[in-house]
Formats: C-alpha cells, sequence, structure tokens
C-alpha cells in the first residue's frame, strides 16, 4: 500500500509539472493576435483624407487594447501598406499583407477605394477574406449570394444618391418634376457607380439630369463650371474627392452658383474640403454616414485615453472627430464588433479566421443599444446585415458647412430602397452570369 501511495503521489507530481509546463503554453494561445491589414494611403492628391480615415481607423484599435485588453483577450495588431490610391499597388499591397497571417489572412481589408476595390472582389473572395467597402466599392456586392466575401455596409453610392434626391425633393413640396440637377462627377469608377441610380430616379421623379465628368485629380474645372453656368441648373450633386471637392467650391462662388444649391457626396464633405476653400464652401451641403466632432462619447474618449497615454496615430491632435476621423473610427467599431460576433459563435478568446469573419459580416446586427453601449451613439446608423443584404443600412444625414464647422441639417434619410435594390440585384446577376456563378447563400 505504501508503494502504491508512493507511485501514485510520484505521477500526481508529474502531471502537475506537465500541468505547469503547458499552462504559459495554454497562456500564449490564449493571447494569439487578431492581424488587421491595412492597405491604406497616406500620401498622393488623396493622402490629406487617407490620413484622417486610417488615423482613426488605427486609433480605435490602439484603444480597444488599452481600454479592453483586446476582443475578450485577443490583442489587435496591424500593419499598413501604403497604395498611393493606385489599383495596382493596392493588389500589391493585398498579396503583401494577406501572408503576414496564416490565421486571419488580414480580417478584413478596407481599402478606401473603389477602383482598388474592384481589383481585389475576386482576389479576396479566391483566398476567403472579406472586402468591406463601407461607403464605397462594387455597390451591387450588395447581394452576397454573387457575392459572398464583399461587403459594401452601411450604404452605397447608389443608396446615398436616392437620398440626396428625396432631401432635395422635400425641399421642393415633394417632387422635384421639371427642375434641372447637374451631376458633377469624378472620372473614375468611384463617380460613375451612381449614375444608374441617379438616372432612374430621373426617370422616375421626372427632372432633367444633366452629366459632367472631371478627369483625374480634379484640378481643372474651369471648362465644367463654364457649362454649369450656361446650363444654369437647380441643383448640383457633386461626386468629388481630395483636391478636386476645394477646387469646385471655389469654382462655384467664381461663377456665382450658390453653395446651399450644391450637396456632395460623403466623399466630398470632410474639413479637408471645406477649410482650403475659405469663404467659398460656406453653405455647402453633403451627405454623411457619421458625424463630426468630439460630441460623441467614444471620439472623446479615444482623445483620452489613446492620446493620453502617447499612442495616439495623428500628428495633428486637433482632427480628432473631424468628419474622416470619426469615418475611420465608425469602420474600426464595424470591424471589431464583427469580431466580436464571429468569436460568440467560433470560440471567444480564438483569431478569427477570414472565413469565420465573411459570416459575421454577413450577421451583424449593430443595434442603437449596442452603440450606446460602445458610446457611439449616433456616430453611424444601425446595419443589420444578411446574404440578401450586404449593405445593412441604406441610410444618411445631411450636413451643411456653417463657415468653421459641419452642422447636421437632417435626420436619417432612407433611399428609395424599392427602386435602387433592384438594380444591385439585375447588376449582379449579370456579374454571375458573366463568371458561370450559381448563386447561393452560404451556409454557416
Amino acid at each position: 500500500m505504501t508503494i502504491l501511495i508512493r507511485n501514485l503521489q510520484r505521477i500526481a507530481l508529474a502531471v502537475g509539472a506537465s500541468a505547469a509546463l503547458l499552462a504559459p503554453l495554454a497562456v500564449q494561445a490564449q493571447s494569439a493576435e487578431q492581424f488587421v491589414a491595412l492597405p491604406s494611403y497616406r500620401v498622393g492628391p488623396y493622402g490629406a483624407n487617407g490620413q484622417s480615415f486610417y488615423g482613426g481607423f488605427v486609433d480605435y484599435l490602439n484603444y480597444v487594447n488599452l481600454k479592453e485588453g483586446g476582443v475578450n483577450g485577443v490583442k489587435l495588431s496591424w500593419e499598413e501598406c501604403e497604395t498611393e490610391y493606385n489599383n495596382a499597388k493596392g493588389v500589391e499591397c493585398y498579396e503583401r499583407l494577406k501572408s503576414k497571417s496564416a490565421a486571419s489572412k488580414g480580417t478584413a481589408y478596407h481599402t478606401m477605394s473603389t477602383g482598388i476595390s474592384y481589383a481585389l472582389v475576386d482576389k479576396t473572395a479566391a483566398d476567403k477574406v472579406p472586402l468591406v467597402m463601407m461607403g464605397y466599392g462594387r455597390t451591387d456586392a450588395v447581394d452576397g449570394s454573387v457575392f459572398p466575401y464583399a461587403f459594401p455596409l452601411v450604404t452605397t453610392y447608389q443608396m446615398q444618391v436616392s437620398a440626396i434626391v428625396k432631401f432635395l425633393a422635400s425641399k421642393n413640396g415633394g417632387s422635384l418634376a421639371g427642375k434641372k440637377i447637374v451631376y458633377l462627377y469624378h472620372d473614375s469608377a468611384y463617380g460613375k457607380e451612381p449614375i444608374v441610380a441617379l438616372e432612374a430616379e430621373a426617370k422616375l421623379g421626372k427632372f432633367n439630369l444633366v452629366e459632367i465628368p472631371v478627369a483625374h485629380p480634379g484640378n481643372e474645372q474651369g471648362a465644367q463650371w463654364l457649362k454649369i453656368r450656361q446650363e444654369n441648373p437647380d441643383y448640383v450633386i457633386f461626386w468629388g474627392w481630395g483636391v478636386m471637392n476645394q477646387t469646385a467650391l471655389k469654382a462655384a462662388q467664381k461663377v456665382g452658383f450658390a453653395r446651399d444649391k450644391m450637396v456632395g457626396s460623403w466623399w466630398a464633405g470632410s474639413e479637408e474640403d471645406t477649410l482650403p476653400a475659405g469663404d467659398a464652401a460656406k453653405g455647402y451641403m453633403s451627405a454623411t454616414w457619421n458625424v463630426a466632432g468630439k460630441g460623441v462619447p467614444v471620439i472623446s474618449d479615444i482623445d483620452k485615453v489613446v492620446y493620453g497615454a502617447g499612442k495616439g496615430n495623428m500628428q495633428d491632435r486637433n482632427k480628432v472627430g473631424s468628419v474622416l476621423y470619426n469615418r475611420g473610427v465608425s469602420a474600426a467599431v464595424v470591424t471589431v464588433e464583427a469580431i466580436r460576433v464571429a468569436q460568440a459563435k467560433y470560440g471567444k478568446g480564438k483569431v478569427m479566421s477570414g472565413d469565420d469573419m465573411r459570416w459575421a459580416f454577413e450577421n451583424l446586427n449593430l443595434t442603437n443599444a449596442r452603440l450606446a453601449q460602445l458610446g457611439a451613439t449616433g456616430l453611424l446608423p444601425e446595419i443589420k446585415t444578411s446574404c440578401d443584404n450586404h449593405e445593412g443600412s441604406g441610410k444618411v444625414k445631411i450636413q451643411q458647412w456653417d463657415g468653421t464647422k459641419w452642422v447636421v441639417v437632417s435626420d436619417w434619410i432612407e433611399g428609395n430602397k424599392n427602386l435602387i435594390h433592384p438594380l444591385f440585384k439585375a447588376s449582379a446577376a449579370q456579374f454571375a452570369k458573366e463568371k458561370g456563378i450559381s448563386p447561393t447563400c452560404m451556409k454557416s
């Protein structure tokens, strides 16, 4: 019996020693990092915009690490790759970043470029990692049965332009019949995306539409604004980006076109656009899917926590709370929430794969109650996705520049879903036919 007890004691000690050796390995596994790829741009004609957007994105990732220790104990890590808003460089960055983590493959790609998104939509599908296009990108990817790994989240260009039309109609007794609207746009995939929706709205609303393109990068618009003066439209819907925006505002002032008759897209409605334009910007309006300012609790807390720790990403701290900074935070909020949703299904405290993240982005239910818990009340609209709807919202607000800051002048406005979503379906069906894809909703 004594020998048996001694043997049992030896076994117990051995098991204890093995457990002690294994414990650090378990901790190490639990603390593995969720790598987030950032194919960003901070130089070039659109660099100022990218600095604010990606600065906000990185600051929120840092905030989650500092405030919560990551997502259920999984720290967030990231690496940027400079694309210069160039399609070829965007593809190069994708190929480099996806290899940085065999587990996540980059978690989710935010290129903030419609052109780069088009170049990546097939690649990300083949690699089974989400391509997230918040407020840009290939809009027929709303149909998840054809584009399972592409997510034009929050609001698409078509739904945005439809909401702008609805806003303008509300200023004219509910109808734009007989009115003339000029669509002045960046001559790229970004600028061309809304045209099919705007033409459908013009036909439905019986208003005259004049389309005027502007060549990249948009710092030459003299001929376009002379034509606008000749056309004498009731409104200009403006789809600009970067230096094109301030140039347009100054040109509008020069030809005497009222800025409060101009409504820009959300990529033509930031402080980077209005401040350089000076007095020419006053009264100008734009759509937005996120609000500006530090009045949103999470933005003020980021300023306190992240910059207080000396880990802020913005060189100019005064830009914290700007439109594009807050938009970057919004994109990061949605990404981190998708990681939480994925972990809730596939295992808390684990690194999520690209496929796990695909399921999460397709099953988001970011309610106002959850936004309140995150300190993001009013920062962005509620988002509820499904296989049939990778957009998840379709709402915007209209804001107006008062000479010093953006002021929200509308509630959330939803575009005409009954008119616009069938356009997405038709485009997606055509893409599926050309590629030989059988539209299917992926199972969990």
